[in-house]
């Protein structure tokens, strides 16, 4: 089931979700609109190899904005930090950002029960798009869950994407064991 904006409220209230910066004008019927950082990043490599720590290289955005390029890779992170303590979040595209054809995930749209931290986009374009730092680009949706749950994320020792940050952060696909 999808949470409403006052069962959202109400986790708020109860601290089981945390949003910051939080603004009441963002929360929707059954979401919550967040924004895009200040940073972008993209790999340095031409050929990403999923054994490798493939680095990238973090820009800010200028305030006129920056113009994403189709057939690149560009790494986003959301304004907000989120933290999500009882309840399944989804991050998806607004529909506006789609209607501009950019796809903000890839394929990370799920979080874990436990995830604390702003949101790495996996960002592309269909074609050449200019973009704002602080733009609205997705919404967080808030699903229940059944039984108890024993693996919080932010508790697991094997979890690679606890370190709090405002920057994206790269795969760390070359931890796991292949």
């Amino acid at each position: 089931m999808i949470l409403s904006d006052q069962q959202i409220l109400a986790e708020i209230e109860r601290g089981t979700i945390v949003i910051e910066p939080y603004e009441r004008s963002c929360l929707g019927t059954n979401s919550y609109d967040v924004h895009l950082g200040r940073y972008l990043a993209t790999y340095r490599d031409a050929v990403l190899d999923a054994r490798k720590h493939n680095e990238i290289d973090v820009f800010e955005i200028p305030p006129e904005g920056f113009v994403l390029q189709p057939g690149t890779l560009y790494l986003g992170v959301t304004e907000e930090y989120t933290e999500t303590h009882a309840h399944v979040p989804f991050l998806e595209g607004k529909s506006s950002v789609g209607r501009l054809g950019i796809d903000i995930h890839a394929t990370a749209g799920k979080g874990d029960i436990g995830f604390c931290n702003t949101w790495t986009l996996e960002i592309s374009v269909s074609m050449p798009v200019r973009v704002y730092h602080n733009m609205p680009v997705g919404q967080l949706i808030y699903f229940t869950v059944e039984g108890d749950v024993e693996n919080l994320y932010n508790r697991k020792p094997n979890a690679k994407y606890n370190q709090r940050t405002v920057k994206p952060v790269e795969s760390m696909m070359w931890k796991n064991a292949f």
